[in-house]
């Protein structure tokens, strides 16, 4: 808990993947993918209860063994390429409620294909949202991007037209006002804000700073490969 507020983080982690089969166990400096999100869970002061939602029993042994929570097999349906991730953590919610007659105030959701995190990422987000409660409902965790939406294209034909017409077109970043994505490493909700809005996109959202080695998502072999090498690169350091 923080404060009076009870916590549930939910990992989406299911076993089929285009870009990287596989990918949430495969094995990355030593550890299942999955697991590096797992143990950044677990490390939290303030998380009640970490649960990953998977259909895929391999996943779920996985999971199990280094300390999660996996109570159901989530629905082949909630499966696929085209579910939500709000369906997927309503499902989660939803089970806790009829199964258990347990609730949550605050929704953590922390995705296995972004396992740069440090180590009080999660805990200073909730810390944030807590003392913000009256002006804020979710927060998120952005960095600040190289690729500017104002240099950005798109093709049209055999040719090229900028993609964004509105924005002012340069060909130096320095030039332009700072442009942020919102990485996986953590997004938080209020329970009751999420629900009605059905996104951790609220209308009163504030946001979470990442370093910039922090920006990659893993969706395919390269981006598996800068993680690895940059998880390498800070064991050296430390």
């Amino acid at each position: 808990m923080i404060g009076d507020k009870k916590v549930i983080a939910i990992i989406p982690a299911r076993g089929g993947s285009k870009g990287l089969p596989g990918k949430n166990i495969k094995a990355l400096c030593g550890k299942p993918l999955i697991v590096w999100t797992i143990e950044a869970g677990l490390k939290s002061k303030f998380i009640d209860e970490l649960v990953v939602s998977t259909e895929n029993q391999q996943i779920a042994d996985i999971a199990l063994g280094v300390g999660a929570s996996v109570p159901f097999l989530r629905p082949i349906e909630l499966a696929t390429d085209t579910a939500s991730t709000f369906v997927v953590v309503k499902h989660a919610l939803d089970f806790y409620g009829e199964r258990y007659g347990r609730t949550f105030d605050l929704v953590v959701l922390i995705e296995p294909t972004s396992p740069l995190r440090e180590d009080d990422d999660i805990d200073r987000m909730l810390e944030r949202l807590y003392t913000g409660w009256a002006e804020f409902d979710s927060i998120v965790s952005v960095g600040e991007v190289r690729e500017h939406p104002s240099i950005m294209k798109r093709l049209r034909g055999d040719g090229l037209e900028p993609f964004c017409q509105d924005l002012a077109q340069t060909t130096r970043r320095q030039e332009n006002e700072p442009a942020y994505f919102p990485y996986g490493v953590a997004y938080i909700a209020k329970t009751v804000s999420l629900l009605e809005g059905q996104t951790f996109y609220t209308r009163r959202c504030t946001y979470h700073m990442i370093k910039h080695y922090q920006n990659y998502e893993i969706d395919d072999v390269y981006d598996f490969l800068c993680v690895e090498s940059i998880m390498r690169h800070r064991r050296q350091l430390a």
